[in-house]
């Protein structure tokens, strides 16, 4: 029960929703026991009778006169429909609120994620927490609606029905009726552990099977060009294997609750009917009322059947939550500021002694430069020179070890996440790209950006020409992740989506790196004439030639800095990169 008691914030949340409901469930509770009483009065009516009556109706009418069998029937009739229209009030109210806790649970879930940095989804993968925002929610969804259910309706026509049977009927019968249940409790709360332990092995073996998916049709083609289509089946199959033994695990714990519970309800009529012939041999009671007593009887089953059903939605339910809250209570590295500072200007960009380490390699360290506004940023360097995690830094997806940056005379750690990330429009080497329109991709963080506007950063980044060429235009549909596109035209593309944004400071980690030298340079002159603040990051040294500094890292560090001629003059790597390049580039024009 304690699932309950976890869940408390949300019942406070939608106490009114519950409260309509468990009253109407009350009123419905009442108006289903009063029929097996009507039934027990007319049963006597047509008992005291006379036997020789000609007909049924006469030997009905013999001893309930017309009006009064109307009056029933009328009443039994009304009080189905009443009892219909509450029913339809309650699971409109409950299940109402159910589904709301669903949508409560899944928007956190999702802000979670967002909010989290990236040593988070190096310990989670996406199968995974896809599993988590789907099944496990659906069964803590289900303990909120037909849990809360289960719980009050039985209590109360539990409650109610055995009040009755025992103060209006007898007692002694009603206790002999009910020997079956302890037997019965004993084997819920037996089952109930074992399919907790068990449920919470199908989850996780769902998720393993949905993360399994997902890579699969997210790298399909490098399992094609690779040929390893079979080996993959393989290890699907075995993934399959896995989720079906678990969920059959769980199946045959669930299969043990019915038999046990229709035995027990089995026994129940076995015993009332023979000590009710009994009473009533003795006249203790009337055949009506016996009548009476196994319609309520018979009214227990959903009650007896609801407690056991019980045990398995709240087990599956505490399972399912139990991994939300685990999930929801992860932090990432990366905290809000308890009282973050309001951002004065965004502008010079500071960064001294920066240094960051991880796993015990430092991968940054003594890092200083200062980015005024509208200059370009070059920084260049080998294959793990620390490219990467240096953007990392600036964005604070990453805390440094040493020193410090800073946004005009703020330190970024004062900064609110929201307000520090809006000043930067980061553009990845591989942009990821929504299986929606182009225009809708370049808008994807200006959603009210004109036609006009969407086209005018599109020549920016030269890919208009490109776009307009297609049948559709910028409506064309890109497909998932972009797969109608060139790697070219998407780098573009989410550059220009970038330059929509409007951000102060413009980020290109090697986002040119999949267009040609002409197209390369067409960019970045189109972008020194605008004035953009740049940082650009490239393993092509024509793409910093024009920057008004260059950083050359090596293992961590700042090994050359300075503007173009300084570097060549310095005759160093960046020099003999650049001498590199050119014959590289002169060879293949030559061929």
């Amino acid at each position: 029960m304690s699932v309950f008691l976890r869940l408390g914030w949300f019942f406070k949340e939608q106490w009114r929703r519950y409260l309509i409901a468990i009253s109407l469930l009350a009123l419905v509770a009442v108006l289903t026991a009063i029929p097996p009483k009507i039934v027990g009065w007319v049963v006597d009516g047509i008992g005291s009778g006379r036997l020789d009556q000609a007909s049924l109706t006469t030997y009905l009418l013999g001893r309930l006169d017309q009006a009064s069998l109307t009056t029933y029937l009328l009443g039994l009739l009304a009080l189905g429909i009443t009892i219909y229209l509450l029913r339809y009030v309650w699971r409109v109210m409950l299940f109402g609120a159910s589904y709301r806790l669903a949508y409560v649970l899944r928007n956190r879930l999702f802000t979670h994620f967002t909010r989290m940095s990236p040593d988070f989804y190096q310990r989670h993968r996406t199968g995974d927490l896809m599993a988590h925002a789907t099944n496990d929610i659906q069964a803590v969804e289900m303990t909120a609606g037909e849990g809360v259910l289960t719980l009050v309706d039985s209590i109360m026509v539990g409650a109610l029905v055995l009040t009755i049977m025992c103060s209006q009927y007898s007692w002694q019968l009603t206790l002999l009726s009910l020997l079956p249940l302890p037997v019965m409790a004993y084997f819920m709360n037996r089952f109930g552990k074992q399919i907790y332990k068990a449920f919470k092995g199908a989850q996780g073996a769902f998720s393993r099977l949905n993360n399994k998916t997902q890579e699969a049709l997210s790298g399909v083609r490098v399992l094609k060009s690779y040929a390893v289509e079979s080996l993959e089946d393989q290890g699907f199959a075995a993934l399959t294997r896995e989720a079906g033994e678990r969920n059959m695990a769980v199946a045959r714990i669930d299969a043990k609750f019915d038999p046990v519970i229709y035995l027990c309800i089995g026994c129940s009529y076995f015993l009332a009917v023979a000590g009710g012939s009994a009473l009533v041999l003795q006249d203790e009671l009337t055949l009506g009322q016996l009548t009476s007593f196994t319609m309520y009887l018979g009214q227990l089953i959903w009650p007896m059947f609801a407690i056991a059903w019980l045990f398995n939605i709240i087990e599956r339910g505490s399972a399912a939550y139990s991994r939300i809250e685990h999930l929801l209570g992860e932090h990432g590295e990366i905290r809000e500021p308890e009282a973050p500072a309001p951002l004065v200007t965004p502008l010079p960009l500071r960064v001294q002694g920066l240094g960051y380490g991880q796993q015990g390699r430092t991968l940054l360290a003594e890092i200083d430069f200062t980015l005024a506004k509208g200059a370009m940023l070059g920084i260049v360097g080998r294959t793990g020179a620390g490219k990467s995690s240096l953007l990392k830094l600036l964005m604070r997806l990453a805390n440094p070890g040493t020193g410090g940056i800073w946004m005009g005379e703020q330190a970024i750690e004062t900064l609110a996440l929201g307000d520090l990330r809006r000043q930067f429009a980061y553009v990845p080497q591989e942009p990821f790209l929504f299986s929606t329109t182009i225009a809708a991709n370049i808008a994807l963080g200006s959603p009210q950006a004109s036609q006009q506007e969407i086209e005018r950063v599109a020549r920016i980044a030269c890919v208009h020409d490109d776009i307009v060429r297609f049948p559709k235009g910028y409506e064309t549909e890109v497909g998932e992740k972009g797969v109608t596109l060139s790697g070219g035209q998407k780098q573009r593309i989410a550059i220009a989506r970038a330059l929509l944004l409007g951000a102060p400071i413009l980020v290109l980690d090697d986002a040119l790196s999949a267009v040609d030298a002409h197209t390369e340079q067409q960019i970045l002159l189109a972008l020194k004439g605008h004035r953009r603040t740049l940082i650009l990051v490239s393993h092509r040294m024509t793409a910093v030639e024009q920057a008004d500094e260059i950083l050359v890292l090596a293992q961590g560090r700042i090994a050359e800095r300075g503007n173009h001629q300084t570097l060549m003059a310095h005759q160093g790597w960046y020099a003999d990169m650049v001498r590199y390049q050119r014959l590289e580039q002169d060879v293949e024009e030559s061929l």
